[in-house]
């Protein structure tokens, strides 16, 4: 398996296939963390794995670049199955990012991104463009940031740089353990956004565990609900586990408020809109077409009035009111 990095400049970015196949991990007291599950994620794609404590969601990152070896089944990266491989070699094409960063305490947030290429053997003038051009795309300035040191930093920036060296040697899969959550809500959220505008300029293959759901359907091209031991309860599109749930353990948890959160993922198009009133919209609360439902609601609770109206680069292309809201966010629609 190649491991020599990609360059960097106007390379495209490289992303690999991921596919599970019946894979397991059973201890040697006989507990079985994970049963045979089965995922295909594509090349590019964020899926994220999430479940109750305990349902085998770590387990199956680590299985992927072999932290934890699995008792049976298959790994495939672009098609090659992952135990054949030196370990050591695989996890430099795979980055891994978890909870508490893990970064090195002693040394600079540079040397802690350029960890991966120094371990390479890449030339120090091409580490150094490599680190100031990370930590340039996570938000934190190589001039400003380069020369501290971890305990200088906020968690939400010891989190980018966690993920900056995660991405250094640019892997073709980028592995996340509950990455957000030893953050404040607040920061939190930030760190998602930053996130998402990372990916859609990286287009990393992500696998990533989160316990928390609204986590999951923002960030999520597709979500993983898993039950104990692994057990794959539904795999599909945020709205569709949210508006469609497979089975009744995924109809609990997510929850009864799950309409409230479709409306997060329900894309305000020119179908889901009702015609302008022949009364005008004057004084109407706006949105943007492509924007959310959810933003719609936002909009009409700060407001008093019964209907939003959605523009189209700044024209009026139709309205929402309370009903068609409460339609869209509805379980089964």
């Amino acid at each position: 398996m190649d491991v020599t990095p990609a360059t960097t400049g106007h390379d495209e970015p490289r992303a690999a296939s991921i596919a599970l196949e019946g894979i397991h991990k059973r201890y040697p007291d006989g507990t079985e963390a994970v049963r045979e599950l089965s995922l295909d994620i594509a090349a590019g794609e964020l899926v994220v794995l999430i479940g109750p404590s305990g349902c085998g969601k770590s387990t199956v990152l680590r299985m992927v670049n072999r932290l934890i070896e699995p008792t049976g089944g298959r790994i495939l990266l672009d098609g090659e199955d992952v135990t054949r491989v030196d370990p050591v070699r695989l996890r430099r094409r795979i980055g891994y990012v978890i909870q508490n960063v893990g970064l090195f305490p002693h040394q600079t947030v540079s040397a802690n991104v350029a960890t991966v290429p120094r371990l390479l053997g890449w030339p120090r003038e091409r580490s150094r463009r490599r680190v100031d051009e990370l930590l340039e795309l996570v938000g934190l300035d190589p001039a400003t940031f380069g020369r501290r040191y971890p305990h200088e930093l906020s968690g939400g920036q010891r989190q980018r740089v966690g993920v900056a060296r995660a991405l250094a040697a640019d892997p073709v899969v980028l592995l996340m353990d509950e990455p957000f959550s030893a953050v404040d809500p607040i920061a939190r959220t930030r760190l998602q956004e930053e996130f998402l505008r990372l990916q859609a300029e990286v287009r990393k293959t992500i696998v990533l565990v989160t316990h928390d759901l609204d986590e999951a359907v923002r960030l999520g091209d597709r979500i993983a609900v898993l039950s104990e031991g692994g057990r794959l309860e539904q795999y599909d599109t945020p709205a569709a586990v949210l508006g469609a749930p497979a089975t009744p353990f995924v109809r609990e948890f997510v929850g009864a408020d799950r309409g409230i959160r479709r409306l997060a993922v329900t894309p305000l198009t020119a179908a889901a809109v009702e015609p302008l009133p022949e009364s005008g919209v004057v004084d109407l609360p706006t949105v943007p077409l492509g924007g959310s439902a959810y933003d719609a609601l936002g909009a009409l609770l700060t407001s008093a009035a019964d209907r939003v109206v959605v523009t189209d680069e700044g024209r009026p292309v139709g309205v929402l009111s309370r009903t068609r809201l409460l339609e869209l966010g509805r379980p089964g629609l």
